[in-house]
């Protein structure tokens, strides 16, 4: 992927709506130029923004689920996962034996029911962890940089910056407010107009209730493309245990690796879970080897390699199988 391909990667996470001519400018090409490069990715690495609505402001409960499975059903399984929507990302991993799924679950309810009921009833899951998410240090709003190889671009890479929300009082959304948070999901770059057409709106009343929205830290808007098309074939889930002393500095820590696109704190005897992404094997050794396991205050570290990515932010495409 060229240079100019990662910087309207880059510039799309600092903002997803950027219109086309803003990005143009910082990046000092034409308008053209960007909608083609835009388009061409749209096609060869699925790229897409997407409005996504950050639980912890709505009061939700994020969980990253950890499911062993006979090899025969683990594909099954992830597919069911997959079509639910309250999940994303998805994996197989660990040669097809285990399925790593988050869920943003909405209510006590509805996360009791998944974790109680459905899974356990699923006789080919062998065993099911659950750990709730606690701290991000890097994801989601807290947006992942694509490594430049030392060339300038449009950066905002910030792992404090969510961080001063957190224990605010959660914001409640009207009917109106979760159709648009609907329909940006599918399209995070729809104009304000389509929005206000399907939504049956005055188009001010979507561009203010939209700019509301990122006000309050609800709607952020999220890159999805296959990390492939940049050089990462493979990557991995990694379960860390880290002395509680130690777990902020550790998690801050990995949130600076440029290879290390979700970091979080979680419950469980595996205190940290980070996502590694790599070129091949000998890059995942060197950054678990070193650039990982050299941090203070690391027990142990899990490595679980994912063999396939069956839903990523939004719904499972062909790209993205």
């Amino acid at each position: 992927m060229e240079t100019l391909d990662r910087q309207l990667i880059n510039a799309l996470k600092n903002d997803g709506r950027a219109p086309f001519r803003r990005i143009a400018s910082q990046l000092g090409v034409s308008d053209q130029v960007v909608a083609r490069r835009y388009q061409r990715l749209c096609g060869s690495a699925g790229l897409r923004v997407r409005g996504r609505a950050d639980g912890r402001r709505l009061g939700q409960a994020e969980w990253l689920i950890r499911l062993q499975c006979v090899p025969s059903a683990s594909r099954g399984v992830a597919q069911a996962l997959a079509q639910r929507d309250d999940t994303h990302w998805v994996r197989l991993a660990s040669g097809g034996t285990e399925v790593i799924c988050h869920v943003q679950a909405r209510s006590t309810s509805e996360r009791d029911a998944l974790l109680l009921d459905r899974l356990p009833a699923t006789r080919r899951v062998t065993a099911i962890s659950a750990h709730q998410v606690l701290r991000r240090f890097r994801g989601g709003p807290v947006t992942w940089q694509v490594p430049m190889a030392a060339v300038p671009g449009p950066e905002r890479a910030d792992a404090d910056g969510p961080a001063a929300r957190q224990g605010a009082e959660p914001v409640e959304l009207d009917s109106g407010d979760l159709a648009l948070l609907g329909a940006l999901a599918r399209d995070g770059r729809a104009s304000h107009a389509l929005l206000a057409a399907e939504l049956d709106r005055h188009e001010s009343t979507v561009r203010r209730r939209i700019g509301q929205l990122r006000a309050d830290g609800v709607l952020y808007f999220d890159v999805d493309f296959d990390e492939a098309a940049v050089g990462y074939a493979d990557n991995a889930v990694l379960w860390i245990s880290v002395a509680p002393s130690e777990l902020d500095a550790v998690g801050r820590a990995l949130a600076r690796l440029p290879d290390v696109p979700f970091a979080a704190a979680t419950t469980g005897q595996c205190n940290l879970v980070a996502t590694m992404l790599s070129a091949d094997h000998d890059g995942l050794y060197e950054g678990i080897a070193h650039r990982v396991g050299s941090l203070p205050g690391i027990h142990d570290i899990q490595t679980a390699p994912v063999i396939r990515t069956v839903k990523r932010v939004g719904e499972i495409g062909r790209a993205l199988q």
